[in-house]
């Protein structure tokens, strides 16, 4: 794994990050789709953030957003079991505040999301290149 500067995931990086955004803010009225799509669409965007900085196997880097989103899952199960609360507003927002199963569901949803992106893309360029190299 290096340290790189990946542009193109970078731009990704960031109109998912301005969605996510318009989901928090704005977007409170649209229910499941705040709740669920924005989990979904976190783990993808925290995997297009890690592929613009790390060259590493696209398995490993979408496994870590995975697993962020799994680990922040788990310390909001550990601060309503011990009954700690975020007292920044903004914080409660972003990692938010109550535990869910849904939301397990929506980070392996992204996740799966991202596997299957790469695979279609790495198929359609095996494929470009074969009917290239086809006299």
């Amino acid at each position: 794994m290096r340290l790189r500067f990946d542009s193109r995931c970078a731009i990704f990086a960031l109109l998912w990050f301005a969605v996510l955004a318009w989901l928090a803010t704005a977007g409170a009225h649209l229910g499941w789709l705040r709740g669920l799509g924005g989990d979904v669409l976190a783990v993808i965007w925290l995997y297009c953030l890690l592929r613009a900085a790390l060259d590493a196997p696209a398995h490993r880097l979408a496994g870590t957003a995975l697993a962020c989103g799994l680990v922040i899952e788990l310390a909001q199960f550990l601060a309503a079991t011990l009954h700690w609360q975020v007292g920044n507003r903004v914080l409660r927002v972003v990692l938010g505040a109550t535990p869910d199963w849904l939301d397990v569901l929506a980070y392996f949803i992204g996740f799966a999301l991202i596997l299957a992106t790469r695979w279609m893309h790495q198929s359609l360029r095996a494929r470009s290149r074969s009917r290239q190299l086809k006299p």
